[in-house]
C-alpha cells in the first residue's frame, strides 16, 4: 500500500507540473498567445484527476499483480503487459473526463443532442490528448523500470545508494537470519538440477511476502540459504523475525499440495539468528554491491549447524534473546546448551523458540 501511496502521489506532482509547463507554453510568444478554450485551472483539474485515476489504477495493477503475481516472467514480458495496459487504462480515463468535462462545458451529456456528441468527439481528437500519452507513457515505464530496479537491488537500498548512505563503511547493530533449506542434497539428487532449481525458485519466492510483511531485507541468496537482517531501531519491533519464521513456515504449509503435486515433496528449512554491531558499506566497481561485515554473520552461520543435532528448526543466541527483552507472551524460549563456535573464545548460550501456541 505505501508504494500505491507513493506512486499516485509522485504522479499527481507530474500532473501539476506538466500543467504549469503547458499553461507557459501557451502564454508565451512560441504559443501564438493563450489559446482560448484553454485555461489554467480547467487543464490542472483535468491532469490532476487523470493523475489521480491512473495513479491508483496504475499502481494497484503494477504493485499487485505485474511485480508480484507476475514475478516469473521475464523483464521484456512485463514491460510489453505494462505498455498495453497502460493504454487501455489511458483511454479509460479520456473517455470517462472527456464526457464529465463536456457536460460541465455544454450543459448536456455527449449523445443526448447533437451539440455535446460534436464537442465529445473533437475532444477526444484534440492532439493534447496524444501527448498526453506521450508524455505519461514515458512516466509509466520510467515507474516500471524504478519498481523492477527497487526489487533488484532489495527493499529501500536503491534510495541508499542514491542518497550515498553507504557510499563510506558505517557501523549498524542489526540483527541477521540465515535461513537453510534441509535436505538440500538429497532432494537436488532426486529432483535433478532444473526441477531443484524450480523448487528453489517457488520456495524463496514463497517466503518473500512473510520478509517483507514482517519488515525484514533480504541481504543474500547462497545456494539454498538466504540471509535476511532487520535494522535495530526505535521504529521496529524487535520480534519482527520470530513472527517472520513462522510465518513462512505457515506459507509453505499452506502450499504443501503444490509442492507435493510439483515435487513429491514438502521442502522445510531450519534458522538461526544473531545480532549485533556490523560494518556496512559498498564494494565493488562493475557490479556494486552493499556488504556487511562483522562477527555477528559468522556466529548466526555456527549456530544454523547445531539445528539438526538439537532437532530444532529455530536457534538464536542468549544475547539476541536478552535484546527481545520481555516477550509480548507469542513465543517459548528453550536453553538449548552452551557451545563454543569455531572461532570464538567465549562459549554461546544457544535457545530454541517455538509458537506459544503450536
Amino acid at each position: 500500500m505505501r508504494k500505491v501511496v507513493v506512486i499516485t502521489l509522485s504522479w499527481m506532482l507530474i500532473g501539476l507540473l506538466i500543467t504549469v509547463y503547458d499553461h507557459l507554453l501557451l502564454v508565451s510568444e512560441l504559443g501564438g498567445g493563450y489559446a482560448r478554450d484553454q485555461t489554467f485551472w480547467i487543464n490542472l483539474v483535468f491532469n490532476l484527476s487523470a493523475a489521480f485515476m491512473g495513479g491508483i489504477l496504475g499502481s494497484l495493477w503494477l504493485v499487485t499483480y505485474v511485480n508480484e503475481k507476475g514475478r516469473e516472467n521475464s523483464y521484456g514480458f512485463n514491460l510489453a503487459l505494462v505498455a498495453l495496459s497502460f493504454f487501455t487504462i489511458v483511454l479509460f480515463i479520456t473517455v470517462v473526463l472527456t464526457l464529465i468535462f463536456i457536460k460541465y462545458d455544454t450543459g448536456s451529456w455527449p449523445f443526448s443532442n447533437a451539440t455535446s456528441t460534436t464537442e465529445f468527439w473533437n475532444n477526444l481528437r484534440n492532439p493534447f490528448h496524444l501527448k498526453n500519452v506521450l508524455v505519461w507513457g514515458g512516466v509509466v515505464m520510467l515507474t516500471q523500470l524504478g519498481l523492477q530496479v527497487n526489487d533488484k537491488f532489495g527493499q529501500g537500498l536503491l534510495l541508499a545508494f542514491i542518497n550515498g548512505k553507504y557510499h563510506r563503511p558505517k557501523e549498524e547493530e542489526r540483527i541477521f537470519m540465515f535461513v537453510d533449506l534441509i535436505s538440500s542434497t538429497s532432494i537436488a539428487e532426486q529432483l535433478g538440477n532444473e526441477r531443484y532449481y524450480k523448487l528453489l525458485r517457488d520456495f524463496f519466492a514463497d517466503i518473500t511476502d512473510s520478509i517483507i510483511y514482517n519488515r525484514g531485507n533480504i541481504y543474500q541468496y547462497v545456494g539454498d540459504e538466504v540471509v535476511v537482517s532487520w535494522t535495530c531501531d526505535s521504529s521496529s519491533d524487535r520480534q519482527d523475525f520470530l513472527y517472520c519464521f513462522f510465518a513462512m513456515r505457515a506459507k509453505i504449509s499452506q502450499r504443501e499440495v503444490h509442492y507435493h503435486n510439483t515435487y513429491g515433496l514438502v521442502p522445510d528449512f531450519k534458522a538461526a539468528v544473531h545480532y549485533g554491531s556490523v560494518t556496512a558499506g559498498e564494494i565493488g566497481i562493475i557490479k556494486r554491491d552493499l556488504t556487511f561485515s562483522g562477527d555477528v554473520l559468522n556466529t548466526a552461520a555456527r549456530i544454523l549447524t547445531f539445528c539438526k543435532e538439537y532437532d530444532r528448526h529455530l536457534l538464536i543466541s542468549e544475547k539476541l534473546k536478552a535484546y527481545i527483552g520481555q516477550n509480548d507472551g507469542s513465543f517459548l524460549f528453550e536453553k538449548m546448551g552452551t557451545k563454543l563456535l569455531r572461532g570464538k573464545s567465549e562459549k554461546t548460550e544457544i535457545y530454541s523458540v517455538i509458537p506459544a501456541i503450536s
